[in-house]
């Protein structure tokens, strides 16, 4: 099995920061691409930012100027910096990694459990 473990949500004044982190554990060969999504209530869960595992990056247009995803492979585990937040990033925020389980394996979703962030104005 594999598990990912978020940390690092919270409430936060709008204009403030906050810093995500996914720690990756458990039976795993690799793991290629991670990422963060989140979903508002009544909203469908959408991609925040993406991270290949050498270092190629994506994100939102919502959130880019604002938010930085980084990974340490080390580590197994994703960030995401959150800065000048705002109302509307108000979400649950979910990670995501594609993994190997052997050398064999195909590539298999795997997601964190969510961590609420709050963004009051």
């Amino acid at each position: 099995q594999v598990q990912l473990v978020e940390s690092g949500g919270g409430l936060v004044q709008a204009g403030g920061s906050l810093r995500l982190s996914c720690a990756a554990s458990g039976s795993i060969f690799r793991i290629n691409a991670m990422g963060w999504y989140r979903q508002a209530p009544g909203k469908q869960r959408e991609l925040v930012a993406s991270i290949t595992s050498s270092g190629n990056t994506n994100s939102a247009d919502s959130v880019k100027g604002r938010f930085a995803i980084s990974r340490d492979n080390a580590k197994n585990t994703v960030y995401l910096q959150m800065n000048s937040l705002k109302p509307e990033d108000t979400a649950v925020y979910y990670c995501h990694a594609d993994v190997s389980r052997t050398v064999f394996s195909a590539n298999n979703p795997y997601w964190g459990q969510g961590t609420q962030v709050t963004v009051s104005s």
